[in-house]
């Protein structure tokens, strides 16, 4: 009996009907809209008050929020319409919870835990993306790779690990150029190294904790001969797995 590839390739990309779902359409799908429009809202309401109450920085972030959140669903591209919809969501929803409530509304302040749940949900849903990204490159023809579950499960951990260390260097970056605050003083430590050492700690236990899921459902999914979840994506949205 040959031996299969630990991932295998979904039959017949070529011949693959057109999925029905946004995949299929240049049109944003309604849960996304209600979301995007929601979160406008309520920006649009927060710019009035800034702006009555003139500050300017934060007018000034909140204004550039509001146009990057409302690309997805009001201007006609091929690019993001290829992206699917979890992930444009997510990210509305990381960007308007961490600059917005975050910075403007002051939540990093009058909640805590606020920072570090940010950063571990951010841990654990960029190491589900790693686990994507490498699986999108085994599916294309312009990269021939075959790799086993344990290897995508290191790729995606140091993936997600690697986004967040970008993500503390646009931190410092804001705060060098724009005079924000977004690096926290913490424990008695003004300096804001405690703050991002701890993001990189919850970060990195967000990874972890997403990639060891990951591997544990898809070693025990392929182990009884079921499709795993990504799998399952591959058939959800097939245009981004067809081979040219």
């Amino acid at each position: 009996m040959p031996k299969q590839d630990p991932i295998a390739k979904p039959s017949s990309p070529r011949n693959a009907q057109p999925s029905k779902t946004v995949m299929g359409t240049n049109a944003p799908p309604r849960v996304q809209v209600l979301v995007t429009y929601l979160f406008l809202a309520i920006m649009g309401i927060e710019l009035v008050t800034l702006v009555i109450s003139a500050r300017w920085a934060h007018v000034f972030l909140v204004t550039g929020l509001m146009i990057v959140i409302a690309i997805p669903v009001t201007v006609h591209r091929r690019l993001i319409a290829n992206v699917p919809v979890e992930i444009q969501i997510f990210a509305v929803i990381f960007v308007f919870a961490t600059l917005f409530l975050g910075e403007v509304g002051d939540f990093y302040e009058k909640f805590w835990w606020w920072d570090i749940a940010l950063h571990t949900c951010s841990g654990v849903m960029l190491g589900l993306l790693g686990f994507l990204t490498l699986y999108m490159l085994n599916e294309t023809e312009t990269v021939s790779l075959h790799m086993r579950p344990s290897f995508l499960a290191f790729f995606a951990f140091f993936f997600s690990v690697g986004l967040g260390a970008i993500w503390e260097i646009f931190e410092f970056t804001m705060d060098q150029l724009f005079g924000l605050n977004m690096q926290k003083p913490m424990l008695n430590d003004p300096s804001g190294l405690t703050d991002t050492m701890w993001d990189l700690i919850v970060d990195t236990l967000g990874a972890l904790t997403a990639s060891l899921i990951g591997l544990v459902y898809m070693l025990q999914a392929r182990k009884e001969g079921r499709r795993d979840w990504l799998q399952r994506f591959v058939d959800r949205y097939p245009r981004f797995f067809n081979h040219t």
